[in-house]
């Protein structure tokens, strides 16, 4: 597809105006020149436009606003004073896989105050005697070179997504001692509630062996007067027979 199609089709109804970001990979350009892209694109701040065919920067437009540009895997050896006077706020650029060669094609990004971070991956600069420490010196400004530091630190991914990771791990701090304050003051509450149970269970088997103390009282006071009734009616008995002897006898 043309570059200048697919740009078309990125815009999704927008307007240049309103584009921040902008990815274009694997499209082709024509005649290795940047096509379609315009001044409009004010407000763009990530551009990639990466194995494009490009061949020069010639025609990149004015991108005040422009921070982070892809360009890997094109044929661009040169043209890149073009960056400092369009892209003047660009603090990375990816070069990786062109066609540079020599430290004086990379003077020209002397201009770019801002730039913290370059990629030269596969470029043939790279096989030059000290390459890494002339760059360096070259480019004061930079700070990571593909993706370590003068003093091999590897770059962090973003200094933003870091950012964005402790005051989500703050907040979710929070949010987990918020909870287990909760948890707390439940098992304080559930605890309060079971002394109270325990107590009033153990109140109530009082009361229910109280209660089978005076059943087995009240048995014992039936059981004892029934006996007593049992000795009366055996006694009434007895002395009923002596009273039919003592008839018997008078008679005779």
């Amino acid at each position: 597809m043309e570059m200048k199609k697919r740009i078309s089709l990125e815009l999704r109804n927008k307007t240049p105006a309103e584009v921040a970001e902008l990815v274009v990979d694997n499209c082709r350009s024509s005649d290795g020149e940047i096509e379609g892209l315009t001044d409009e694109f004010k407000e763009l701040e990530f551009l990639s436009m990466v194995n494009v065919g490009l061949t020069s920067l010639a025609k990149l437009p004015t991108l005040p606003k422009l921070r982070k540009l892809e360009l890997s895997d094109n044929n661009i050896s040169g043209s890149l004073e073009t960056l400092a006077e369009k892209c003047a706020n660009l603090t990375y650029l990816n070069l990786s896989g062109n066609k540079i060669k020599e430290l004086s094609t990379l003077e020209a990004l002397q201009n770019l105050k801002n730039l913290k971070s370059l990629d030269l991956f596969n470029c043939e600069i790279t096989t030059l005697e000290d390459y890494r420490e002339s760059i360096f010196e070259l480019l004061p400004q930079v700070t990571y070179l593909d993706g370590f530091d003068a003093e091999d630190n590897e770059a962090p991914d973003s200094e933003a997504d870091d950012d964005d990771d402790d005051e989500d791990g703050e907040e979710g701090a929070g949010q987990l001692g918020d909870y287990e304050e909760e948890e707390e003051e439940e098992d304080e509450e559930g605890s309060e509630g079971g002394e109270v149970g325990l107590s009033y269970l153990m109140k109530e088997d009082i009361q229910d062996e109280e209660d089978d103390g005076d059943y087995v009282e009240e048995e014992e006071e039936e059981e004892g007067e029934e006996e007593e009734a049992d000795v009366r009616g055996e006694k009434r008995k007895r002395d009923a027979e002596d009273e039919g002897e003592d008839d018997d006898e008078d008679d005779d």
